[in-house]
């Protein structure tokens, strides 16, 4: 196929423009636009915790067969003392996770027994055939017997779970009390994360404070009865709580209302068997600092420190926000937060309770002796 002269100069002249580097003066998009701030105030840019911590929300996929003692180092860097895995069954059918398990158990008493610890999780799969449940709670039973601390549940149980037939399973589903109970019969705490942001639920318009995110991680976004409304997936979540009193939630990621403190006070009061962990929400903390620390005050008993996603160099935001009262700093992802914060300066009582005097109160057999009074 011949290519006319004119059409070839085209061509290449747009080649060049794609290629030509914008100007100062040519507009920028938002994705773009960093500006590096004029404003002179102190800093505090913390890379390692006042007091040593426990980490109750990070995930460890290779625990069963990785070298351990780089891991507990980076924690040493941090000054974290305890790491809970709460990914601790890794992935797989029954079978698999229970190899892992065991893996990652026997690894870590290799390593540092008092230093890494493991959650269970449940394997839904066949939820809804005959013995299930049961096979479900005794699954959960002889992992506590082995050396599991508590019990995590993924997100996935109210999203994309299914029973034999193919229905979604909800959060409440009534075939799943008898596990929060046998948690409750045990003493292990159950760290269950619900839903995700309100807003991936929104219209991505000019409106939606999480629109970079959403268009940098299309996967995220969802239509408004994807796969029921959010406010649905809260209300199954929160009669797990109201059904099962005497067992102990932690509600991963500040139940997603970090955002709205006056409402998750009104839950935290009405649900005094709950309470809340830090992880991947620290930049809404960090933007309303005087709201923050009123909250973390009155529900100081009830708050535990969490990261989630394990990246070392992210966790001294957490540490300039809880620790000290540094204004105007940036959050360590723009697409999670395009938003400035300011640090909340809690007092070293309040800390001690955030960073790990809740969770040895609340979390069975975690060594105290590792903490100062």
């Amino acid at each position: 196929m011949k290519i006319s002269r004119s059409v070839l100069l085209l061509l290449l002249s747009g080649t060049c423009l794609a290629q030509s580097p914008k100007t100062a003066d040519m507009p920028l998009g938002f994705e773009e636009y960093d500006p590096v701030s004029t404003l002179k105030v102190p800093e505090h840019k913390l890379t390692r915790a006042k007091f040593p911590f426990i980490d109750v929300h990070n995930h460890q996929f290779q625990m069963d067969k990785a070298d351990l003692r780089p891991l507990v180092a980076q924690m040493d860097s941090l000054n974290m003392q305890v790491m809970i895995n709460l990914s601790g069954r890794g992935w797989g059918n029954v079978d698999e996770s229970t190899r892992f398990f065991k893996a990652a158990a026997d690894n870590i008493q290799k390593t540092d027994p008092k230093r890494l610890i493991l959650f269970s999780n449940i394997n839904f799969e066949g939820i809804g055939e005959p013995g299930w449940t049961d096979r479900a709670v005794k699954l959960l039973a002889e992992d506590v017997k082995n050396g599991a601390k508590g019990l995590k549940i993924y997100k996935s149980l109210g999203f994309s779970v299914k029973d034999n037939t193919g229905k979604r399973v909800q959060v409440d589903d009534s075939r799943l009390d008898p596990i929060w109970a046998k948690c409750g019969e045990l003493g292990i705490p159950v760290l269950i994360h619900t839903a995700d942001p309100k807003s991936f639920w929104d219209p991505m318009d000019r409106y939606n404070e999480r629109w970079l995110e959403l268009k940098l991680h299309a996967g995220r976004k969802r239509d408004a009865n994807n796969p029921v409304p959010w406010a649905d997936l809260l209300k199954e979540q929160h009669n797990v709580f109201r059904k099962h009193p005497k067992t102990t939630f932690i509600n991963a990621h500040m139940g997603w209302y970090p955002n709205d403190l006056n409402k998750l006070d009104s839950l935290m009061q009405v649900f005094p068997n709950t309470l809340v962990e830090i992880g991947a929400v620290i930049a809404e903390l960090g933007r309303q600092p005087r709201a923050s620390r009123k909250f973390f005050e009155k529900y100081q008993d009830r708050i535990l420190f969490g990261k989630d996603s394990w990246v070392p160099s992210e966790y001294s935001t957490y540490f300039r926000v809880l620790e000290t009262e540094d204004e105007y700093f940036p959050y360590h992802k723009k697409y999670h937060a395009f938003w400035r914060m300011y640090g909340i300066g809690l007092p070293d009582d309040i800390l001690k309770k955030v960073y790990y005097k809740n969770a040895l109160r609340i979390i069975p057999g975690i060594d105290k002796s590792q903490f100062p009074n």
